[in-house]
C-alpha cells in the first residue's frame, strides 16, 4: 500500500474484514488467543486503514483458503442425485454437515477444491448403482475413504491424514455397485499474503 491508501479513511467493511483477520491468525496459531481483545480493540479504535494495518502488524493478508470452516449455512442441499443424468457442484459453496450423492444409471462430480465447510467433521455417503461418481478433494484437508465396492471400484486415491491442526476433516463412505466412486486429490493454489 503507498502512503495515500494508509491516509484514507477506513470503511466499517474493511473493520469487519480486519476483525476477521484476526480471528482467523487466533484459530491458524498465528496469534496468542490473549492478544486477541488488545487487537479488536485496536481495530476499533482505527480512523484510517493504516491505523487498521498497524492493528494486523505481522499477520499474513488472508488467502483463498485460510477459513476453511466457516459460520454460515450451506449452500447445497444434503442429498444431490444424478439418475439417468448428472449433477455437478464446484467453485465456491459451503459444503453441509453430512450429504449423500446418488448416481444410478448416470453420474456427478462434487468438487472440494474450492469449497468452504459449515462444519469441522463432514460425512459424505456416496452410491454408485451403474453409474460414477468423482469427488475431488483439497490437498489441506483430513480425508477418510471407507467406501466398498461390489462389482465396481470404491477408490480410496486421495485418503490420507494430516497433522495441521484445525483442518477440516472429511469422511467418504458408501456403495459402488457396478459403478464407481472414485477420489481424487486436487492441487490447491494459495493466495499470496
Amino acid at each position: 500500500m503507498t502512503q495515500y491508501d494508509l491516509d484514507i479513511l477506513a470503511s466499517d467493511r474493511e473493520r469487519s474484514e480486519a476483525e476477521e483477520r484476526l480471528r482467523a491468525a487466533v484459530e491458524n496459531g498465528r496469534l496468542p488467543l490473549t492478544d486477541l481483545s488488545a487487537r479488536l480493540d485496536e481495530v476499533h479504535a482505527s480512523r484510517t486503514r493504516g491505523e487498521l494495518e498497524e492493528a494486523c502488524r505481522g499477520l499474513p493478508r488472508p488467502g483463498p483458503r485460510d477459513a476453511l470452516v466457516v459460520d454460515r449455512p450451506a449452500t447445497s442441499r444434503g442429498f444431490v442425485a444424478g439418475v439417468f443424468g448428472g449433477f455437478e457442484r464446484k467453485g465456491l459453496w459451503i459444503v453441509p454437515p453430512r450429504m449423500t450423492v446418488w448416481s444410478m444409471w448416470g453420474g456427478g462430480k462434487l468438487d472440494l477444491s474450492e469449497a468452504r465447510f459449515s462444519s469441522q467433521d463432514t460425512e459424505i455417503r456416496a452410491v454408485a448403482l451403474w453409474g460414477g461418481t468423482k469427488i475431488v478433494v483439497p490437498e489441506d484437508i483430513e480425508v477418510e475413504v471407507r467406501g466398498f465396492g461390489l462389482f465396481g471400484v470404491f477408490g480410496k486415491r486421495a485418503a490420507r491424514r494430516i497433522g495441521k491442526p484445525g483442518a477440516p476433516r472429511v469422511v467418504i463412505k458408501g456403495l459402488a455397485l457396478f459403478g464407481a466412486v472414485v477420489t481424487r486429490s486436487a492441487v490447491v493454489t494459495r493466495g499470496k499474503g
